[in-house]
């Protein structure tokens, strides 16, 4: 039996639908922070793989009002769903990465905009203090709330190899502070990484199904053009996955996670400007299609291995 018919895993679709009892669509937006592993706190440049635009290479021009970038993004969406609800999804850089008021300002901006129902707040587990922490829990309060934290990997080798700027147990130090303020959090997983194998990303997914977290966001490990990475990857030293190693990997993944954790995502979306390789993942929908045969060909569901 299928608990997640037509899908064979939860999608954040289904469970955002249950909680608002109507489609609801997040609004990736750039509040124009920085990040500690930019500015050189705790980092030498940034990540291997992020772009210039902090991981938000869909969210607005920081140039713009969150408003003004939110009418802008929403107009391609409503070509699609309409009129809705929306959540409001600081997406670009560390967003809890400043002076807590400043961080208060940027917040209720974001809250204040028409039909938006909830915020989602994309940050380090290094970046959440005592300050931040209340700030999340008046948020949390008052409406629905989610943070998204970028884990890639559990293994502290591969958190080096691409300037990740902290080991995994200062990430389990951020996760366990969120959970225990009643935040809904996300974990952000990527597939590929340099030095990693199968076994390194399965154990990945097993460390994050042990955590029990709201969502996970299960990410393709994409080459970008101008990233230390695409150095890498030029020169050899960092290979792509293929497709087909690819769906198999996220299948696996999926098996393993908890069943009532919400699935955000199953794959990466680099921009077509700037994406080196591999190609193969311009075809979003051909890389869902391929999981969802996938699944149904092992009779499988996410959950399935859980725990086991």
């Amino acid at each position: 039996m299928n608990p997640y018919y037509p899908k064979r895993f939860l999608t954040l679709d289904s469970v955002l639908k249950k909680e608002f009892g109507e489609k609801v669509v997040k609004i990736p937006l750039n509040a124009g922070l920085s990040c500690p592993n930019r500015d050189g706190r705790c980092g030498v440049g940034g990540c291997s793989f992020c772009s210039g635009k902090l991981s938000g290479e869909f969210a607005g021009s920081k140039e713009l009002s969150l408003a003004q970038q939110f009418e802008e993004t929403k107009k391609l969406y409503m070509n699609k769903w309409g009129e809705t609800k929306y959540i409001a999804y600081l997406q670009s850089g560390t967003n809890t990465y400043a002076p807590v008021e400043h961080l208060r300002r940027i917040y209720y901006s974001a809250l204040s905009i028409e039909n938006v129902v909830g915020l989602s707040i994309a940050t380090r587990a290094d970046c959440l203090d005592d300050d931040v922490l209340k700030l999340l829990e008046e948020i949390n309060s008052k409406t629905y709330l989610s943070v998204e934290l970028g884990l890639q990997s559990s293994n502290d080798k591969t958190a080096g190899l691409i300037n990740r700027g902290y080991g995994y147990e200062k990430f389990l130090s951020g996760y366990n502070m969120l959970r225990q303020a009643g935040v809904k959090t996300c974990i952000h997983i990527i597939n590929g990484l340099i030095g990693e194998d199968k076994e390194d990303m399965l154990k990945t997914a097993f460390d994050v199904a042990l955590l029990e977290p709201y969502e996970v966001k299960i990410h393709l490990m994409y080459v970008v053009a101008g990233t230390l990475d695409e150095k890498r990857y030029l020169n050899k030293e960092l290979k792509a996955l293929e497709l087909d190693e690819y769906i198999n990997i996220v299948c696996d993944q999926l098996e393993r996670l908890p069943p009532f954790t919400a699935v955000g995502r199953l794959t990466g979306d680099g921009d077509r400007k700037t994406l080196v390789a591999p190609l193969w993942s311009r075809n979003k929908r051909a890389v869902l299609n391929g999981i969802d045969k996938e699944l149904a060909k092992r009779n499988s569901i996410q959950g399935m291995l859980w725990g086991k």
